[in-house]
């Protein structure tokens, strides 16, 4: 069953109004892409725009993709997937779990394969041995990486050129949104710097990453931020998570969004920025993440 692709949606941009924030004379605005929608949520709307939209040019049915059990991208995937009328199936990494991300994933259609961690680090070969004689399988790379997704990112500064920044942040996993941010600032040549906070240890990798979905970039990345891993916490992060939540009505959760939001504040209280400088934070959704640390807090 073919269906119109369409991606219209509502992301607004609203201040955040904390008092660390004005004791240091900065504005902080919020790019509220977890409001797109409650599954395909956030920057995973955007990266799955385009790739959709190449799939179906090329007559594909069956979206083939990758993830961790928790992963958002997986949930976004299947959601995607029985709205625009294809099947899917993920492989995912490790040993056999259920948790409510996959049972999810499941309730929209998903097949999901459980591979063993060696296996999996080769996806193009997984692809090709389960899939290669599929003439309608379509290959997604873990996270929504690629090209197509840049695109889809790089659309967020299209939306964003009513203000003027001096400084927007996003947190990382595959790199990509941070990508298309830089291909939109490139677009549109804004001055505006760019800031990464990496969710997983040894972060530096992502300079690679980006620069090969977008040559030049102009990023820096705060490696410090990652809590020992990716979906790893420390009490100090689920404590301040709690208070941000409870100050400002915004749900973050510990694997990405609460990252984020930590590595501003520390920023924030090290001076890191000029007085009256105007910072947007790109809130990237992912929300039902919190549902595998809900135990933690």
């Amino acid at each position: 069953m073919s269906i119109m692709l369409s991606f219209d949606f509502f992301s607004p941009i609203e201040p955040i109004h904390l008092a660390h924030y004005a004791d240091k004379q900065l504005t902080v605005h919020l790019k509220r892409d977890d409001c797109i929608h409650p599954f395909i949520s956030g920057n995973k709307w955007r990266k799955l725009k385009y790739t959709l939209m190449d799939a179906q040019k090329k007559q594909k049915t069956h979206l083939v993709t990758f993830g961790g059990p928790w992963s958002n991208h997986l949930l976004a995937t299947a959601c995607a997937a029985a709205k625009f009328g294809f099947k899917s199936t993920a492989y995912v990494r490790g040993e056999a779990v259920n948790n409510p991300n996959l049972q999810l994933c499941k309730l929209f259609g998903m097949s999901c394969i459980f591979i063993n961690r060696m296996a999996y680090r080769d996806k193009p070969h997984l692809f090709q041995a389960y899939h290669g004689s599929d003439t309608q399988a379509y290959f997604i790379d873990e996270g929504g990486f690629g090209p197509e997704a840049v695109k889809g990112c790089a659309e967020i500064i299209d939306e964003i050129l009513q203000e003027t920044y001096d400084h927007i942040f996003c947190a990382c996993g595959t790199g990509t949104t941070i990508a298309g941010l830089s291909l939109g600032l490139k677009k549109h040549r804004l001055p505006t710097q760019l800031h990464g906070v990496p969710v997983l240890a040894g972060g530096d990798f992502l300079h690679a990453e980006i620069a090969q979905l977008a040559p030049q970039a102009r990023v820096i990345l705060h490696t410090e931020f990652h809590f020992g891993g990716y979906a790893k916490t420390k009490p100090e992060l689920l404590t301040f998570i709690q208070h941000f939540v409870a100050q400002t009505g915004i749900l973050i959760e510990p694997v990405y969004t609460g990252k984020l939001f930590y590595a501003l504040h520390q920023l924030i209280t090290q001076q890191y920025f000029e007085p009256n400088s105007k910072i947007l934070v790109l809130h990237t959704g992912g929300l039902t993440g919190i549902l595998g640390k809900l135990d933690e807090f």
